[in-house]
């Protein structure tokens, strides 16, 4: 453990930096998290103790969305009863001496809590959370770049603590959350540089390092080989994927499938016998599984829970059974699909991040989650990331009295279930209104119809209708969106859009009141997958 009290201004050093994410003639104060810490005020140094915990607590308090309690701080960073106030209002006074200015007091304390404000200081890793928060994917090309040389490294690169396992969980979960914001933000510039750019060699590089199992990334950079004649370069790239791929298990053969794709469409390419990979300028981005069906449902892995994260992030127990019950009532619900226990499982059992095991499933979002057994309660977190994008769809934390573990299991399994369903169709749906009518596929005119359907007016439901139809010209047995079809006594149709455009069944105005009579118990009972017969035995349409 660090001796902070023992340590004094003897022990002050100057602060790398070196590295280009930390602008060194930006006027103002600077911080720099993604890579070795730095402070710089008007591109000049600042003076720092050596204590790592010192640098530990500024991050976390940098991060903080909320003022942190002065108890959370000692569990984070002390795990001895050395006196860990005194050497928390240690680490504040020599914080509050690099970063407050004569007028302006940047540390701030509130009875028990201390936040640090920021406003109007430049922080690297708070303004890549801001834009991940605000979506990679709208971004354009010169602001892609500029977060690109924000990531000099992982978050603190170089800053481990002994003995502080809270700490410690929480700077691994933050260190996965920025690098796949930086793999999110790679990806992005790839697809937005024009063709034949001479730079999109490095980005290239950069996400192949970080995320060596995205299959996207490699098909890039074959898209890119054989774009420039490079085919023996890229047959040698394959090869040495393929061998990775089966180090770990991982299925090749789509890879294999999208480079004989792309050697046909660029079959007049000369043959180069061996050249460099990775310098290729930039081509479309192919997909590693070409989705042939007009159908394409969203996609969820739900990772194994981690039981009482903070004090190790063991598995076992409740933890997993709360995800092998939400697993399975997803599944049941069948608005999306849903990865299968095994395969979520043997990732984790490999210590793979979620995001990794986001990508190498190839899915559309993952789920992942803690739980902690306190005195008189139990505590889940759960959080739902979009895998290509690295942004927070939705986080909440459910509490429960431990009345049993099957209680638990029911009423938090539950409230998880139906709020990540619901959100999963809020995002879908905002997706597709964004899309031209004419670009969408069977899943996504599905949920353009349910957005219309929802407004509850006859203009809107028409509109509603099209759509619906649109779905099932696309694909004649996606069932969700057909109008109209018959369904068993005591059980309504499995989609609220087949109850919706059933329009011969009312004169003016869609049936409020069976929708709601239907969504209703669902919702507010969290069983999504309960039949509907009570709703149909009061509704007639």
């Amino acid at each position: 453990m660090d001796q902070l009290v023992s340590v004094g201004e003897s022990v002050e050093t100057y602060v790398e930096s070196t590295r280009s994410s930390l602008n060194e003639t930006a006027a103002g104060l600077s911080v720099r998290l993604l890579g070795q810490l730095a402070i710089a005020r008007d591109g000049e140094p600042v003076k720092l103790p050596s204590s790592r915990k010192l640098r530990a607590l500024l991050a976390y308090l940098a991060l903080a969305p909320h003022p942190v309690s002065r108890s959370r701080l000692c569990e984070l960073l002390w795990d001895v009863p050395n006196d860990p106030r005194g050497e928390l209002r240690w680490c504040l006074s020599k914080l509050r001496g690099a970063l407050d200015e004569p007028g302006l007091h940047r540390i701030e304390t509130e009875g028990d809590t201390v936040a640090l404000r920021l406003a109007d200081t430049s922080v690297d890793a708070v303004e890549a959370a801001a834009a991940a928060a605000e979506g990679i994917d709208t971004l354009g090309l010169e602001r892609l770049r500029r977060l690109a040389q924000l990531f000099a490294g992982d978050l603190l690169d170089g800053l481990e603590l002994d003995r502080s396992p809270h700490f410690t969980s929480w700077l691994t979960a933050q260190r996965r959350r920025f690098s796949s914001c930086h793999v999110a933000v790679l990806e992005h510039i790839i697809g937005l540089l024009p063709q034949g750019a001479d730079d999109a060699g490095p980005y290239l590089d950069q996400w192949l390092e970080l995320a060596p199992f995205d299959g996207r990334a490699h098909v890039a950079l074959l898209e890119n080989l054989a774009r420039r004649g490079q085919i023996g370069a890229g047959e040698e790239h394959l090869a040495t994927a393929a061998e990775l791929f089966r180090s770990e298990e991982l299925d090749v053969a789509p890879l294999r499938e999208a480079w004989q794709e792309i050697r046909a469409r660029h079959s007049g390419a000369t043959p180069c016998a061996r050249s460099i990979p990775f310098t290729a300028t930039q081509a479309p981005i192919a997909p590693l599984q070409a989705d042939t069906a007009a159908t394409r449902r969203a996609s969820l892995a739900v990772m194994p829970f981690a039981e009482n994260a903070g004090a190790g992030g063991f598995r076992g127990g409740l933890a997993d059974g709360l995800t092998h019950d939400i697993i399975t009532r997803l599944a049941k619900l069948r608005d999306f699909f849903v990865i299968a226990r095994g395969s979520v499982f043997a990732l984790a059992e490999k210590n793979i991040a979620p995001e990794d095991a986001g990508r190498r499933l190839n899915v559309d979002y993952v789920a992942t989650g803690s739980v902690r057994s306190l005195p008189g309660k139990v505590m889940v977190s759960v959080e739902l990331v979009e895998v290509r994008t690295a942004r927070i769809v939705w986080a909440e934390t459910f509490e429960h009295k431990p009345d049993g573990i099957f209680v638990v299991l029911d009423d938090i399994g539950n409230s998880i279930v139906s709020s990540i369903a619901a959100e999963i169709a809020t995002v879908e749906r905002n997706r597709a209104m964004l899309k031209a009518p004419n670009s969408l596929n069977a899943w996504e005119a599905y949920h353009r119809g349910l957005w219309h359907m929802y407004r509850f007016t006859r203009q809107e439901n028409e509109l509603a209708q099209q759509f619906f139809n649109d779905a099932l010209k696309l694909d004649p047995t996606f069932a969700r969106a057909m109008p109209g079809f018959p369904s068993p006594i005591g059980r309504m149709p499995s989609s609220v859009g087949a109850i919706a455009i059933t329009r011969r069944h009312w004169p003016s105005k869609p049936p409020v009141t069976a929708f709601w009579s239907m969504t209703a118990i669902r919702r507010h009972t969290g069983r999504w997958d309960a039949p509907c017969g009570c709703a149909a035995s009061r509704t007639t349409l």
